[in-house]
């Protein structure tokens, strides 16, 4: 028995780091040409407790707008450089026990893509983790890592045959591909 692969998800972690874009397009290419689902994790790290409630909740609304604005740029860029529609996740709290929690909640994520620093400054915080750690969660789920170095022509030209090999179209009912940047 095969599993329906469009009932899966790639999960793409959104941050305003200079190399996100290159793990959502990578993300986006992929789940373009393999029907799978876009989601996009945004963790809004809990506001500092203020002298009053009104002004700790007063932070916490003006994080979350901004928290909802970043996932609405960054669908739209999805959606321009690859045609697919993004599903922002919004969560408060530290990024990786929120992950975790996500990982364990929705089984239909099958592959995360995380977007790796040029060096000097080093990869980041869940690159960095990955190296030290047996992965993202307890449910294995295997992880992509798009160095940030990349153009956009080497991202497409590894986000195709990749695609390719999960896909179950034929390359007659694939989409056409772009060659341009």
């Amino acid at each position: 028995m095969t599993a329906d692969l469009r009932a899966f998800s790639c999960l793409v972690i959104a941050d305003e780091s200079e190399e996100f874009p290159d793990a959502l397009i990578y993300a986006g290419l992929l789940c373009r040409y393999t029907g799978w689902r876009l989601l996009m994790l945004r963790v809004i790290e809990p506001a500092d407790p203020a002298p009053w409630a009104s002004i700790t909740e007063e932070m916490r609304r003006q994080s979350r707008d901004a928290a909802e604005s970043l996932t609405q740029r960054f669908a739209a860029e999805a959606w321009a450089e690859c045609g697919v529609t993004a599903e922002p996740i919004l969560r408060e709290g530290d990024l990786k026990p929120e992950l975790r929690k996500l990982l364990i909640e929705d089984t239909s994520i099958k592959l995360v893509v995380l977007a790796a620093a040029a060096p000097p400054s080093g990869p980041g915080a869940l690159v960095s983790q990955l190296g030290k750690s047996g992965g993202l969660s307890p449910r294995p789920v295997p992880v992509v890592v798009v160095p940030g170095a990349l153009s956009r022509d080497e991202i497409r030209a590894l986000a195709l045959p990749m695609a390719a090999a999960v896909s179950t179209e034929t390359p007659e009912d694939a989409p056409p591909r772009s060659d341009s940047a």
